[in-house]
């Protein structure tokens, strides 16, 4: 192994410290020193690797983003195949995935909001709708999916209710640890929400 090779793994095992560490026990908690024990390296590694905590942990949020925007992110596939909003189970499925898998990530959101007020996520949050809409409009079958919503509603619009509704659901059962809480398990809760967001809630005519 180069030295090029050993510096680049040794920023890895800083980053997968950090995130284990920030995810569970919080930013303001964890200290550099913390960082370096959990890696298996000094203080002076961290620093040579990240001027301070932050760079850290903000390279960390960067990770999540870079990876939501990944295309073949099955999550994004499920939003690309040009069969939304039929597959709104896929969709489902996907969003479970993604949380899964970025599990620590996705702690990251919540620590940031409560120990700094959302001030790193907030501009992720507001540029949301618009990434969404750009996303949608660019695959080849976004006007076929878009004429088969209702006056009104948006193709964005639609992708992006269904997908935040399952996100913050897998959310609340694989990082929060409660099961079943909408009373029934995920797949129920996934074949329900499709059917609600395909059908409404009313009876036809009420």
């Amino acid at each position: 192994m180069n030295q090029a090779e050993k510096s680049q793994r040794s920023r890895e095992r800083i980053l997968e410290a950090a995130l284990q560490l920030f995810s569970s026990q919080g930013y303001r908690a964890t200290s550099v020193r913390d960082i370096a024990a959990e890696a298996g390296l000094s203080t002076g590694n961290v620093y040579h690797h990240f001027p301070d905590k932050e760079a850290i942990y903000l390279t960390l949020l960067d990770q999540y983003w870079e990876a939501i925007d990944d295309p073949d992110l099955p999550f994004n596939r499920a939003l690309a195949t040009g069969s939304f909003p039929d597959n709104l189970e896929e969709v489902g499925h996907a969003s479970r995935e993604l949380v899964r898998v970025y599990r620590r990530h996705v702690a990251l959101i919540y620590v940031d909001v409560v120990e700094f007020e959302g001030s790193h996520i907030r501009k992720f949050y507001a540029e949301m709708a618009q990434r969404y809409a750009d996303f949608m409009a660019t695959h080849p079958g976004a006007e076929a999916m878009a004429a088969r919503l209702r006056p009104g509603v948006s193709l964005a619009s639609a992708a992006m209710f269904a997908t935040r509704f399952y996100i913050n659901y897998f959310a609340v059962e694989i990082l929060f640890g409660v099961p079943n809480h909408f009373g029934k398990d995920s797949e129920a809760v996934i074949r329900e929400t499709a059917d609600i967001l395909r059908h409404g809630m009313l009876r036809p005519g009420a």
